[in-house]
């Protein structure tokens, strides 16, 4: 038998169970929540502390080939912030883009345990996993961008949509990955021209498909192979002004078929140019309110330095073209892109100013806490050890006039924020930022303290000051295991990888794997990632069609 602990007198906070605050005991044994302890335990008087589930990030951007390549691109990243090695940690660097090490500690002293990497180009996932098992304490996953990736294209200007699905699911199976994301759906592969797309029924060249083709052909096929998570979408003209349209008419595209809005902040934009910029997040809040489908994570910014990292090509031209700031861009084969470019939010700017407050429009008007998450886009918006800042913002309404009071003046007759007197309670930040990103990912073991869940707890202390109390917890335990006491790593475990076992849906043609070899720089043989090179894994079975 394994260690067993009991947590007593803790006020819980376990909105999957519908618990708000009561005074429960939490049972542990074998890294998992049971009724009760069979035999001696170890015990924590939490009395007087709050008692949570690990926090769950449902989009990151922590560890893969563009990561890497922004640590290498921002040696002055370093600098900011650094760990010394001591007896169980390792060192690490990195402020914006910290290095793996760092990323697992970070995310351990906020009371986070799992996270998904948002985004990886098929051919770079062999090395994604190597970072995400690097990173320490934390479990993580990974979603494989696909919005541009020329072998389903191809498919789908053939008709061939069962050749879509049987392609999926093999990358899936193959790659040891968690979901499906689209990026700029078919402006990356424009981007590759020297082009972009600007409406959903722009065709990319040589295809002749449309993004609206691509949203929903991966719709279906997503739902059709039963996946735990909805298509995790980077909607079409991220960061221009008036692409509020381009995101509602995607949603609208994809019918009642489930979606994930990733950085909604970066899509909720009005004006024909950055002089009439202006909020739209009203009418985003509105329609997700009244579609029941649509989950979203806001990626919300922070002030000060970020790294943006995307596959959306077009748009890091277009940043580098307005900041004069360093341009890294990559061509990634036949699958993707990848562009960064270092970035400063000032509260001085207005365009910056105004986008903070869009970012909490959002999350005050979208009414179900159950389908919008707590996300910088980390690192696009700012690092995610944020989070506690953001959590400040949404329960204390005093401090959001604070702020408003120091962001640029410009601001205030465009932003709607001074007349939203919602705050978030406790409950609603358990909800999005560990039950409400658990339950659109599927993972039935995650977010809650239910018999039967990962034992994975936060305890914090009660502060009035909710950004000092969700930067520092007590305790943090992992799998049962504590890895966090007093604001110091005491313990420091691998944490799993986490992917989906798609169901099987026949082989690829014969003909795949000529094809294969005719337009990538690796052998077929090289492609598959084998089992045995995720030592501390677990596989989640895909479930029925829907």
């Amino acid at each position: 038998m394994g260690r067993s602990l009991r947590i007593t007198g803790g006020e819980v906070y376990d909105p999957a169970n519908g618990i708000n605050g009561e005074i429960k005991e939490i049972c542990v044994e074998d890294g998992k929540i049971v009724r009760s302890c069979t035999g001696p335990a170890e015990v924590i008087d939490a009395a007087n502390l709050v008692v949570m589930p690990g926090g769950v990030d449902i989009h990151t951007h922590v560890g893969s080939p563009a990561v890497n390549a922004a640590r290498g691109f921002r040696p002055e990243d370093h600098r900011h912030m650094h760990f010394s090695a001591k007896p169980g940690m390792r060192s690490g660097v990195g402020s914006t883009v910290p290095s793996t090490f760092a990323t697992g500690y970070l995310y351990a002293q906020m009371g986070y345990t799992t996270v998904m990497e948002g985004a990886n180009a098929p051919i770079g996932v062999r090395h994604t996993h190597e970072e995400l098992i690097d990173i320490p304490i934390v479990d993580k996953g990974l979603y494989i961008e696909l919005g541009s990736n020329e072998f389903i294209l191809k498919f789908i200007k053939a008709g061939e949509i069962d050749k879509v699905k049987r392609y999926v699911a093999w990358l899936l199976r193959s790659l040891k990955a968690y979901g499906i994301k689209l990026v700029n759906p078919g402006g990356v592969e424009a981007w590759k021209y020297g082009k972009d797309v600007e409406t959903l029924d722009d065709k990319v060249h040589y295809f002749d498909v449309t993004p609206r083709q691509i949203l929903k052909t991966l719709a279906s096929v997503n739902e059709s192979l039963g996946l735990p998570h909805s298509i995790h979408v980077h909607a079409n003209r991220l960061g221009t002004p008036n692409n509020y349209l381009t995101t509602l008419e995607t949603m609208q595209t994809l019918g009642n078929a489930r979606v994930h809005m990733a950085h909604a902040q970066f899509h909720s934009y009005g004006g024909k140019n950055w002089g009439g910029f202006c909020s739209k997040a009203a009418e985003i809040a509105e329609y997700i309110n009244t579609h029941p489908n649509v989950t979203t994570d806001i990626g919300q910014i922070v002030f000060g330095d970020a790294t943006t990292i995307t596959a959306d090509g077009p748009w890091q031209y277009r940043l580098y073209k307005l900041t004069k700031n360093k341009w890294y861009n990559q061509d990634i084969e036949v699958e993707s892109g990848c562009g960064i470019v270092p970035y400063t939010y000032r509260e001085n700017n207005f365009v910056n100013s105004l986008q903070w407050a869009i970012g909490l429009e959002l999350f005050l008007l979208i009414r179900d806490p159950w389908r919008v998450f707590l996300s910088t886009d980390h690192p696009n918006g700012g690092p995610f050890y944020f989070y506690p800042w953001i959590i400040k913002l949404l329960m204390d309404k005093s401090f959001r006039a604070e702020m408003l009071k120091r962001v640029h003046k410009r601001v205030m007759p465009e932003t709607i924020l001074p007349t939203l007197d919602r705050e978030y309670t406790l409950y609603e930040i358990a909800i999005i930022s560990r039950a409400g990103p658990a339950r659109a990912l599927g993972l039935k073991h995650k977010g809650h303290l239910g018999v039967g869940a990962d034992a994975d707890i936060t305890i914090y202390s009660k502060d009035s000051d909710k950004e000092q109390m969700f930067e520092h917890p007590v305790y943090v335990i992992k799998a049962g295991e504590t890895v966090l006491r007093d604001g110091e790593i005491v313990h420091s475990p691998h944490g799993k990888t986490i992917f989906v076992v798609p169901p099987d849906v026949g082989e690829m043609d014969p003909t795949f794997k000529t094809e294969f070899e005719n337009y990538y720089t690796i052998r077929y043989q090289n492609f598959p990632i084998d089992i045995e090179d995720i030592p501390n894994r677990e596989a989640i079975p895909a479930g029925a069609p829907r």
